[in-house]
């Protein structure tokens, strides 16, 4: 299999090539292009991405290479325009309109890190190449042609000559033609210009020769230059009428790659696509909700920007020579396009009268041509789809969530939600009035699990359904508690069965885990575990007393009453594990049934484009098309430079995405973020656990005195050992990750940071644990990390620091809390994990201020993980409910607060309660 380079864009903008295998076999002379390209970057950053605008883009290449070709050379391009850049040269100025800006961004293809790419990182980019050319031109002792010519001869620098078309209201001649030359800047600060004809007086014969060098170039690819030139017409102004204006217009990028500069009207620029089949949806508002509901549709033919009729199209078609005169304005006529574009009108007529679904409306951006089975082949964007004005507010309303009307959660609901997460909990309600699939795909901490339970608390249907990881349901059951306990809940799981919430209202009709039909008040039963068939499962009229089922993404392949069951919502949390439509994981959860759907993902969805028809096919099924058509379009997205802009414009309204550090986002965040992350004990360090118990339960009953307290600060480490992993708690073993409830975990945060291409510390209290979190973590960011701990030489400590606060990608450094808690400056990183809980908040908080001081200009998430059910949530819980006391609780000089407890209350504090 071949390696293909791409580029992921960094958080602080810089761009990291990086290889991806791809099935296809590359050719030599791509492959020898790639291995130069990646070696350049390592020499030259800034000078890599100049030199990018003198290579030729390459269907082999990646898509973020061509984009970035296509870019790069744009300001190559623009810069090579410029008629006094041999006189200017370092000090010149490039400037980037703001329409190319726009078309820049909205052309940026689905690749890693696309997100950070705004208005001003555009800027950014385009200075680093004015500024890499002001460098470079500066230490180049020739000319600026010579310096050219060096990096690609084919690209040839404006020359002193311009073509010049002017309108003129002559009825027969409506346009003039003249060739001149630049002698310099007049006094007004704008470039004088002479007719050729006086450079033959006014130079040598080599001067005049060298000025019209140019000029010969572009004859001996021209039939009309070559005219100009044989009659004499080339040397004073001749008249023209609208054909030969045409055949000039269209031949302009063939004179300005030979150096010849053109000045023209500005209609030209403007309208130079020509004839566009138009399509206006959704004017009226359709009368059901949902992506079935059909809207009005009315086809129309443009013509230069301005709207015809049919009868006027025809007319033009048979008089234009090439340009129209409409409106009072001049407009380009391709007749095989109109022609084209009319018969398009007549085909796609006939959908007037029968109306369009919304799904198909939103499709239609997606490639018009061929829903409409249209012969477009000739030319590019040659339909423009309008939305009326239902459709228009709508969409407006989906990518702008601030215009909604404030939703208010229930009474039970006891968060206080932030500016944004109030505009998410409105957003989430309006595309469930819609019936729309609604992604929302916020930035890992800010809080799109509180989101959703305000959503659900919002909801007056019950019968929903959340599918997640199993190793996020202690998470998720915490928050449930937190945040809306009122919510009633079942999870569908073998181990949670005994964490079955019931309604207060009216009495739950049925009997699980022990609790009979009269339950009068919400019951966590304990009592009898397996009193539910999980594999039959619920009925229909048991799960209607439920506001929510949660289950995971595993067994929802394994229980089929899922499928049977419509639900109102279903919501994915950690969408990615549907992201292969060929698992039966992903086909189980695709046959279940609902009216609306939510899946959540810390990363941009829109950025795969091998994740993104898998998610949509859940999401908003039909709206990507099926599965072969998302495919053979996928493959014309390196071929069409439009293709990305109309996706991105196609999915963007259904997904809600706030980064950490938007500006909507920024000032409503706190500058730390802290979350506890739940992990599940694996089967492996339960029954470790329980022996470990049995063990401590003897140990304390055959002693006393000191050697009892020894007992007791030993368990104490050892089940932290066991917490973390089972082969650290043994000694040996290979420290699988299978076997950790943590290290799956620590997986799916950090493949969300990777995605992110973010930096992470990763504290722990044991030197022996650094090398096996490494090793682990090599394998989760598919790139090499540091270590620091006691161990490490003081010496080597600065090249470490050094090395992680370098522009070169370094994702992650793990430290031993002594050794890395103070006196580091690592401000890179914007996430911290403590692996292990030093159960002493001042030097935790002493170890996270490694990231988070003075030089770090982004949030900081800090993750504190707690294995669900034993000692460590309930010790967790003492530090919460005893804040007091949080600075000693069980710091070195305080471990008397555990071990001066009785026997039963030390077995009731390290008890497994699953």
């Amino acid at each position: 299999m071949n390696h293909q380079l791409s580029l992921s864009v960094l958080p602080d903008g810089s761009l990291l090539p990086e290889w991806i295998p791809v099935k296809a076999n590359l050719s030599d002379s791509i492959i020898d292009m790639q291995n130069a390209l990646s070696q350049a970057h390592d020499e030259d950053r800034d000078k890599w991405l100049f030199d990018l605008g003198f290579k030729e883009q390459n269907r082999e290449l990646s898509a973020p290479i061509n984009y970035f070709i296509g870019l790069s050379h744009l300001f190559v391009e623009k810069l090579s325009r410029l008629p006094d850049l041999e006189l200017l040269r370092h000090s010149v100025k490039v400037t980037l309109s703001e329409s190319e800006r726009m078309t820049l961004m909205e052309s940026l293809p689905m690749m890693t890190g696309a997100e950070y790419v705004n208005s001003d990182l555009m800027t950014q980019f385009w200075d680093r190449l004015l500024s890499t050319f002001s460098e470079l031109i500066q230490r180049h002792d020739g000319s600026v042609a010579s310096f050219f010519a060096a990096l690609n001869p084919q690209i040839h620098l404006a020359g002193q000559v311009f073509f010049h078309l002017v309108e003129s209201k002559h009825p027969k001649w409506p346009f003039a033609f003249m060739a001149t030359y630049s002698t310099g800047m007049g006094a007004d600060g704008k470039p004088m210009h002479r007719t050729l004809k006086k450079a033959m007086h006014e130079f040598e014969d080599e001067q005049y020769i060298k000025l019209l060098s140019k000029v010969q170039q572009v004859s001996e690819k021209s039939e009309l230059v070559n005219g100009l030139i044989q009659s004499g017409d080339l040397f004073h102004p001749v008249r023209w009428d609208a054909g030969e204006a045409y055949q000039f217009l269209k031949e302009i990028p063939l004179y300005e790659s030979s150096g010849v500069l053109c000045r023209i009207p500005d209609w030209w620029k403007q309208s130079a696509s020509g004839a566009r089949l138009s399509i206006n949806l959704g004017d009226k508002k359709p009368s059901l909700a949902g992506l079935d509901a059909l809207l009005d549709f009315r086809p129309g033919i443009v013509l230069g920007g301005v709207e015809i009729s049919p009868e006027e199209a025809r007319r033009i078609l048979r008089e234009s020579q090439g340009l129209a005169f409409i409106k009072n304005r001049w407009v380009p006529v391709d007749p095989d396009k109109l022609k084209q574009v009319i018969d398009a009108w007549e085909a796609v007529k006939e959908f007037e009268e029968e109306g369009i679904s919304v799904r198909d409306a939103m499709r239609l951006q997606l490639n018009p041509e061929k829903f409409f089975n249209l012969d477009l082949s000739a030319v590019d964007e040659d339909i423009s789809i309008s939305n009326g004005a239902w459709l228009d507010a709508m969409q407006k309303k989906m990518i702008y969530p601030q215009k909604l009307e404030p939703i208010q959660p229930a009474k039970g609901f006891k968060a206080s939600l932030r500016a944004y997460q109030q505009q998410g909990l409105d957003w989430l309600y309006f595309m469930d009035s819609l019936g729309f699939g609604a992604c929302l795909a916020d930035d890992m901490g800010l809080g799109k699990t509180v989101q959703v339970l305000a959503f659900l608390s919002t909801l007056k249907q019950r019968g929903n359904l959340l599918i997640i990881p199993a190793s996020l349901m202690g998470n998720w059951i915490s928050e449930i508690h937190r945040f809306f306990p009122e919510l009633t809940f079942f999870p569908a799981h073998p181990a949670y069965t005994s964490y079955a919430v019931y309604p207060t209202s009216p009495p739950c009709p049925l009997s699980i885990n022990g609790v009979g039909e009269n339950t009068s008040k919400k019951v966590h039963s304990k009592e009898k575990k397996g009193s539910v068939d999980l594999t039959s499962g619920l009925t229909s009229e048991a799960l209607e007393k439920f506001d929510l089922v949660i289950t995971t993404y595993a067994l929802s392949k394994k229980y089929d009453w899922l499928a049977d069951y419509h639900w109102h919502t279903i919501i994915l949390d950690e969408a990615q594990a549907i992201k292969n439509p060929a698992t039966k994981q992903t086909q189980a959860v695709k046959r279940l049934q609902a009216y609306h759907r939510i899946i959540l993902s810390g990363t941009p969805v829109e950025n795969r484009i091998s994740d993104l028809w898998s998610l949509f096919d859940f999401l908003n099924p039909g709206l990507l098309g099926n599965r072969a058509e998302f495919k053979r379009f996928s493959k014309e997205l390196n071929e069409d430079p439009t293709a990305f802009r109309r996706l991105r414009r196609l999915v963007s309204p259904y997904i809600l995405r706030r980064l950490k550090t938007d500006k909507s986002v920024i000032s409503d965040l706190p500058d730390k973020v802290e979350m506890k992350v739940f992990s599940e004990l694996t089967h492996k360090q339960v029954l470790l656990y329980k022996k470990a118990l049995k063990d401590l339960k003897e140990m304390l009953e055959n002693s006393e005195g000191i050697q009892r307290k020894g007992v007791v600060v030993s368990s104490l480490m050892k089940f932290k050992q066991l917490c973390n992993h089972p082969d650290q708690f043994s000694g040996t073993g290979e420290f699988k990750e299978s076997d950790s409830g943590k290290f799956k975990r620590m997986r799916e945060i950090c493949e969300t940071i990777f995605e992110k291409r973010e930096r992470v510390l990763v504290f722990t209290q044991f030197k022996e644990m650094t090398e096996p979190i490494r090793h682990f973590l090599k394998s989760v960011f598919l790139r090499d990390g540091l270590v620091l701990h006691g161990g490490v030489p003081v010496g080597k400590r600065k090249a470490l620091i050094e090395q992680f606060q370098d522009d070169a990608y370094c994702p992650f450094m793990v430290l031993s809390l002594k050794a890395g808690g103070v006196g580091l400056n690592l401000t890179r990183a914007n996430h911290v994990i403590h692996f292990d809980r030093w159960w002493n908040p001042a030097v935790e908080n002493q170890a996270t201020d490694r990231a988070f001081r003075i030089g770090q200009k982004k949030n900081v998430l800090v993750h504190k993980f707690i294995t669900k059910g034993t000692i460590e949530e309930k010790i967790d819980k003492m530090i919460e409910e005893k804040q007091a006391l949080s600075d000693k609780l069980i710091s070195a000089s305080s471990e008397n607060l555990i071990t001066e407890m009785d026997n039963k209350e030390i077995m009731n504090l390290f008890q497994l309660t699953l």
